[in-house]
């Protein structure tokens, strides 16, 4: 049977369709457009309240990105301060131990010469400091590179880089390779005047000390997210919203929260701390088997009978840890996790001793107090070690523990009765803390160490 040819129209419809294609969509576009530009007209011309409310909308927003800045660099401003701050953009906070200036206008620093440049329409005004903690140290300060401040009416450098968060500049220079000093003058310091910024912060690390990069990397990495500006290898010109010259200090190790930023304390630190370097114990009931670090030294203060000791501790019940090694002290990130894995951290008047800021909360730490060192054992490592929420012992050694009877061969010299008064101070500082061991008398440290022993089977969490 003859098929019967189909209709003409649907043989074509194919290809008009293809034809017509191309206007379609244009007429799709065009459309499309013309609604979305008809409802712009409308939203624009239905009322001047609603273009009121879009600028009070931009104007908040660019409110809120700057409040961010200008409220944590505000903090580190004493109320009296405050004023002069809102007024000239500037103010600095000097103190006994500490100098650090605050700007909350554009500023230009220039890393060739470290010199900020704070443009204004007053008269020139130009200011010198050394961004170090130590500031009643003055030769300690010699080693510390200056950084001039001009503010004022003054021309400013090409911008060469352009930031959108604020710079904090700080030296590590002074006693760097001593824990004490690190963490007493540059990380503490650090954490109390950055803390606040949330690492919306750019470091400017003068005296740039590749060493103490490496030893701190994870604190340091938590403050601020970007990489540390090393003025030496980096010379050029760079533009900030604000700045802050120097580090705010509260006392030795440690933080006060009515002083200025106000709010931290040294349980914010150990927090920190803990974040930083994934710590595992937070208190001290989480240790089942109580555990004593010894720190053993090697040179000056020596405990000449620690093998005594260390035998007494172990009778007691304690797993006893004895750490005598340079390189594993100066090894941040696992002596941190040693010692926060211990009970009890024994140990004589010493730098070692600062690492009780890692120990777990309710822990004891246990201070041999030498001759002479009393004042500075508490001020240095007893108090705050209270402060921290750690128990403090003292066992003040008798003038017959000390090696120094066989120098001054008797109790009532005045070596012993006014350690104080006996020697200027350098002497004394060599007699005491460098010419001095101890062979100490077991039967009356056992009982501190039943003492310490007590806290922690008693500590709750």
């Amino acid at each position: 049977m003859e098929k019967k040819p189909r209709n003409l129209f649907f043989r074509a419809t194919p290809w008009i369709f293809l034809l017509l294609l191309p206007f379609l969509i244009y007429a799709d576009l065009f459309w499309g457009k013309f609604i979305h530009f008809d409802q712009r007209i409308h939203y624009i011309s239905s009322s001047e309240t609603v273009l009121s409310s879009r600028k009070a909308m931009i104007n908040k927003a660019v409110e809120e990105k700057q409040e961010p800045l200008d409220f944590p660099l505000s903090r580190l401003v004493k109320d009296e301060d405050q004023e002069k701050l809102k007024s000239t953009g500037f103010a600095c906070n000097s103190e006994v131990y500490s100098l650090h200036c605050v700007t909350n206008r554009p500023v230009w620093i220039d890393t060739r010469t470290m010199t900020v440049t704070i443009p204004s329409n007053q008269p020139v005004q130009d200011k010198v400091i050394r961004p170090y903690a130590r500031q009643e140290d003055k030769i300690l300060l010699k080693s510390v590179t200056p950084v001039k401040i001009l503010q004022g009416n003054t021309t400013t450098p090409f911008c060469q880089y352009n930031h959108e968060v604020p710079a904090v500049i700080f030296s590590s220079s002074g006693f760097v390779g001593n824990v004490f000093h690190e963490m007493n003058e540059i990380i503490i310091p650090l954490f109390i005047t950055t803390r606040q910024f949330k690492s919306r912060v750019q470091f400017i690390l003068e005296d740039y000390n590749p060493s103490f990069i490496r030893k701190y990397r994870k604190p340091l990495s938590k403050l601020t997210s970007y990489d540390i500006i090393n003025p030496s290898a980096n010379q050029s010109v760079h533009c900030f919203p604000g700045a802050v010259i120097g580090l705010k200090f509260h006392n030795h190790l440690a933080i006060n929260s009515s002083e200025i930023p106000k709010g931290l304390s040294m349980r914010h630190l150990r927090d920190f701390l803990r974040e930083s370097l994934n710590l595992k114990y937070s208190h001290v009931s989480q240790i089942k088997t109580p555990t004593v670090m010894f720190l053993s030294r090697r040179t000056t203060r020596r405990i000449i009978n620690e093998d005594e000791i260390v035998s007494m501790m172990e009778e007691l019940g304690f797993r006893v840890i004895i750490v005598a090694r340079a390189k594993v002290i100066s090894n941040l990130e696992l002596f941190a996790s040693m010692i926060n894995s211990c009970s009890v951290f024994v140990g004589a008047h010493g730098a070692g001793l600062t690492n009780e800021v890692f120990l777990p909360d309710g822990a004891v730490m246990v201070q041999v107090d030498l001759i002479g060192l009393e004042w500075a054992g508490a001020t240095y490592y007893g108090n705050p070690a209270r402060a921290m929420g750690v128990h403090y012992l003292r066992y003040k050694i008798e003038p017959e523990e000390s090696s120094l009877m066989k120098i001054f061969g008797n109790r009532n010299h005045i070596a012993f009765t006014d350690p104080k008064g006996a020697f200027p101070v350098q002497a004394g500082k060599e007699v005491y803390l460098n010419g001095q061991n101890a062979k100490i008398n077991v039967t009356r440290f056992r009982e501190t160490m039943v003492v310490a022993m007590s806290l922690v089977r008693d500590s709750e969490l």
